[in-house]
């Protein structure tokens, strides 16, 4: 493995593994005041895009790192919208 690649492969952990405790936090409390839905919106789309353009270029740390953000974010997003549906 060259350094290009273990560089992508700690960039993939790193930005994945970031939104574990924001997840985790959200999953336990329910509470999702403080988060922007337009912010997780646009981050969920992005991250969509790059899933695609790593199958397009097929860049294994770009899909597996953006597949694993998007469950994460999408985990609290879903929370974000049905706290939205309660009010």
């Amino acid at each position: 493995m060259n350094t290009v690649n273990i560089i992508g492969n700690i960039a993939a952990l790193l930005t994945t593994i970031s939104f574990l405790p924001q997840a985790l936090k959200t999953i336990k409390t329910k509470n999702t005041k403080g988060l922007s839905l337009p912010m997780y919106i646009l981050f969920i789309s992005g991250v969509f895009l790059w899933i695609i353009y790593g199958v397009y270029s097929w860049q294994i740390p770009i899909i597996v790192g953006n597949v694993l953000t998007f469950l994460l974010a999408g985990v609290i997003l879903t929370y974000k919208l049905l706290d939205l549906n309660k009010k």
